[in-house]
C-alpha cells in the first residue's frame, strides 16, 4: 500500500435535518447539531464501546506502508495558487475562496490518500465569540489601524476550520556522559583605583559523571499544516487534549477539516526534537550539582504511536487596503493570534507627540534653570 499523499484537503461535511431536509450544524454553545431552518436540534451520535477509546497507530507499521484500510481515506483537492492549502469542493461547485488567504481558487482534480483522525477537540466557542475576541485583540494593539478594526469588526463570516495535528507517544532510555560542576571560592587580592583589596573569586571544579533516564513521552504535539505560519498556531497553546472526542464527523457538521500537508516522519522528526530538549533536560538534573556539561547522550525509543487529530480554530483573512491580514482564534479558548497590523498615520502621530512633549518638557526645565 502506497503512502498516504501529503497534500492537504480541506473538506465539508453535511448532515440533512430529521425534521426537514436543510443542513445541521454543530452549534459549539449547545454542543448539539442544530438546523437553522427549522429550529430542530440533535445530539451528536455516541461512539459505540468499540470507538469509545481514542487508538494509537503503531508508527513503525505506518512507514512500513502497512496501516489498515480503514485507516485510510481518499479526497479530491484543488490547490490555492497563493498558499498552496489543498482545498476540497463539492463536485458541483467550480470555484470558490481560499480560507486561508481569501483567494479566489478554480477547482481541479486530484485523488489523494490521507490517514483518517482518530479524535479532535469540538469547537466550544461560537463564531460571535470568536470574533469578539478577534476584535478586543485587534483594539488592545497600539498603532493598528482604525479602519482594519471597523472591517473586521463588520466583515464576512469566520471560518470554523479543524486544523491537522499529529501527536506522539513514545518511551525512551537515555544513556549520557558528562561532567558535574561543583562552585567553589578563592580569596585573591587585587589592586583597584590604586587600593589594594582581597576578593572572593568564583571557581568550578569539573568531574566526570555517566548515567542513564526514562521518561515516558505522551501526546508530544506537532502541526501537521503548513497552510498558517507555525508561530501563529503555536501561540494558541495550550490545547486540552484530555478532552479529545473520538473522531465523528457530526462535530463537522457546518465546520471545514484541512487535510495534513506534513508527512508521517517528518512529524516525528519535529517530535523527537521537543523530546530530546526534555531529555536533555532530564540528564541536567540528573547530573546534578551546581553547573552541568552534557558531552553525549544516547537515546533508544520503543512503543512508538501516533495519533492523527483535528484542533478547532476560527479563522479570517482580510483584504484591507490591498493587504491580507489573517487572524486565528483558539475554538476553545478565545485565544487570538495574527498578522501585526501598522497604522503610518497613528506612528506619525504618536513621534510627532512624543517631540512636542519632549520639547515641552525641555522649555520647562531650561526656564527653571534659568537657561531662558
Amino acid at each position: 500500500m502506497p503512502l498516504p499523499d501529503t497534500h492537504a484537503p480541506i473538506e465539508e461535511h453535511r448532515f440533512p435535518c430529521d425534521q426537514c431536509g436543510a443542513d445541521y450544524r454543530f452549534d459549539p454553545k449547545a454542543g448539539r447539531l442544530l438546523c437553522d431552518h427549522c429550529g430542530h436540534s440533535e445530539d451528536v451520535a455516541q461512539a459505540g464501546p468499540w470507538q469509545s477509546s481514542i487508538r494509537e497507530l503503531d508508527f513503525r507499521r505506518a512507514l512500513a506502508h502497512d496501516l489498515p484500510e480503514q485507516d485510510i481515506e481518499e479526497t479530491r483537492v484543488a490547490t490555492c495558487p497563493n498558499c498552496a492549502a489543498q482545498v476540497e469542493f463539492d463536485q458541483t461547485l467550480h470555484a470558490k475562496e481560499c480560507p486561508f488567504c481569501a483567494t479566489p481558487v478554480v477547482t481541479d482534480t486530484g485523488t489523494h490518500r490521507h490517514i483518517k483522525p482518530k479524535g479532535l477537540l469540538p469547537f466550544a466557542l461560537s463564531e460571535d465569540s470568536a470574533r469578539q475576541a478577534m476584535t478586543d485583540w485587534l483594539g488592545g494593539l497600539w498603532f493598528a489601524p482604525g479602519g482594519l478594526q471597523d472591517y473586521a469588526r463588520k466583515g464576512r463570516k469566520m471560518q470554523g476550520i479543524y486544523v491537522p495535528y499529529w501527536t506522539f507517544d513514545a518511551d525512551t532510555r537515555s544513556a549520557y556522559r558528562g561532567e558535574r560542576g561543583t562552585v567553589y571560592y578563592e580569596t585573591r587580592t587585587v589592586t583597584r583605583n590604586g587600593k589594594r583589596e582581597r576578593v572572593r573569586v568564583a571557581k568550578v571544579r569539573w568531574r566526570a559523571v555517566s548515567g542513564r533516564v526514562a521518561r515516558f513521552f505522551d501526546d508530544v504535539l506537532v502541526l501537521a499544516s503548513r497552510s498558517l505560519p507555525k508561530r501563529f498556531t503555536d501561540g494558541l497553546e495550550p490545547w486540552d487534549l484530555s478532552a479529545l472526542e473520538p473522531y465523528n464527523p457530526e462535530y463537522l457538521a457546518g465546520f471545514r477539516a484541512e487535510g495534513y500537508a506534513v508527512e508521517l516522519d517528518d512529524g516525528f522528526a519535529e517530535a523527537r526534537q521537543i523530546m530530546d530538549r526534555v531529555i536533555a533536560r532530564d540528564v541536567r538534573f540528573d547530573i546534578g550539582g551546581d553547573r552541568q556539561r552534557i558531552h553525549d547522550i544516547q537515546t533508544e525509543m520503543g512503543n512508538i504511536t501516533f495519533k492523527h487529530i483535528l484542533l478547532p480554530v476560527w479563522l479570517a483573512a482580510y483584504k484591507y487596503r490591498g493587504q491580507t491580514y489573517r487572524f486565528v482564534v483558539n475554538g476553545r479558548t478565545g485565544r487570538v493570534q495574527g498578522e501585526r497590523p501598522w497604522s503610518a498615520w497613528k506612528i506619525t502621530l504618536a513621534v510627532l507627540g512624543a517631540l512636542l512633549i519632549g520639547g515641552a518638557i525641555g522649555y520647562v526645565i531650561a526656564r527653571e534653570q534659568g537657561v531662558l
